[in-house]
């Protein structure tokens, strides 16, 4: 337990079971929200203070709130995931509280205590158990997040008050029909971070300045975008919020860590867990040159994206400005599906977890 101590206050207006099952019956993702939230501010020389578990609702900010103008905030994201047995987990909370220092570091904000980042989605997780879906495949989306909330507009220091706040939203699978290969768009235009930046980082500028090539991928018939690295635009960086896997054999490949990608706690598990379904994963630079001629040679038989929320995503076929090929016969491939199998099986209790990496919640 940290030791800041939470005030815990129940919803007075918490919705109905009957209206609670409407909603995990089609949850969707990110639509509704669940009957509480948590609450810590944050002043310079007095440090984090009044914690609280509180209902769900509006926040009251100034106009002139340094979020508003400045973008200083960082998030999170994770899930709940409801056992076979009854409990509920979460999966590698530490690692993500790791990586949301980090990108407090880097955005020049007030870092939080590794076990009362843990002990505020417990909290929420316990209070809103019964929005945890029991339906396969379903989980309970977790949004830790600090925005930055001093009044103000100078630009020359950051903000000296800020606030951290969990949210949580019950969330379908991914998948809404089976697991479907998806078509990714190769963004040649636009950049997504360069080194020295804030790409490693998990703050909501990076997403914004994302959607106008995400934009321009449907636009093209695709489903997702591919961001090239920012100097020669060849070098594969990652997907739009996830990060890729190039299958050689039994070879798995991600492009680096090298200050411009997000480091995905899925990324860094497969990583860990390919070994244990007889596979060798490693990082390693690829051109988009590359990634076309070993798919036209067979050396590239499969290619898969993974991430928090679509877990692991097979990727069928490429387009970009002046080339397009497909990847195998452009459906799921059994290593993709092993990789995702043995991940969902660990997080839902299915298989064994020879890495510690559930977190028992209630």
């Amino acid at each position: 337990m940290s030791q800041l101590s939470f005030d815990q206050r129940s919803n007075p207006n918490a919705r109905s079971a009957a209206e609670r099952e409407q909603v995990l019956a089609n949850p969707g993702f990110g639509q509704t929200f669940t009957d509480h939230m948590v609450s810590i501010d944050f002043t310079e020389g007095v440090g984090w203070h009044d914690a609280r578990l509180e209902p769900y609702g509006p926040l009251v900010l100034d106009p002139a709130t340094s979020v508003f103008h400045y973008a200083q905030e960082v998030f999170e994201g994770l899930k709940a995931y409801r056992q076979a047995g009854g409990s509920i987990v979460a999966f590698r909370p530490l690692a993500n509280a790791a990586r949301f220092n980090r990108s407090c570091a880097r955005l020049a904000m007030p870092e939080l205590p590794e076990e009362v980042f843990v002990e505020s989605l417990e909290l929420l997780v316990q209070a809103d158990r019964d929005w945890v879906p029991t339906t396969e495949g379903h989980s309970l989306y977790l949004r830790p997040f600090t925005i930055a909330t001093q009044v103000g507009m100078g630009v020359n220091y950051p903000s000296k008050t800020f606030r951290y706040m969990v949210i949580a939203s019950p969330s379908a699978s991914y998948f809404a029909s089976g697991v479907k290969a998806v078509k990714v768009w190769l963004s040649t235009e636009y950049t997504r971070a360069a080194p020295g930046g804030t790409g490693f980082a998990k703050c909501g500028g990076n997403y914004a300045a994302a959607f106008v090539a995400q934009r321009q991928a449907v636009q093209n018939g695709c489903d997702q975008v591919v961001w090239l690295d920012a100097f020669e635009h060849r070098h594969v960086e990652e997907m739009g919020g996830m990060n890729l896997f190039f299958v050689r054999g039994d070879r798995l490949v991600t492009p680096p860590l090298t200050g411009t990608l997000l480091a995905g706690i899925t990324r860094d598990s497969i990583l860990t867990f390919a070994a244990d379904l007889g596979l060798t994963a490693e990082e390693g630079k690829i051109t988009i040159e590359e990634w076309q001629a070993g798919c036209a040679s067979g050396e590239i038989t499969e290619v898969f994206a993974c991430g928090t929320a679509a877990i692991v995503t097979p990727v069928g076929s490429v387009k970009g400005a002046d080339r397009e090929w497909t990847i195998g016969d452009g459906t799921p491939g059994p290593v993709t599906m092993r990789v995702r199998e043995e991940l969902l099986g660990i997080q839902y209790g299915t298989r064994p977890d020879p890495h510690g990496w559930v977190h028992k919640i209630c």
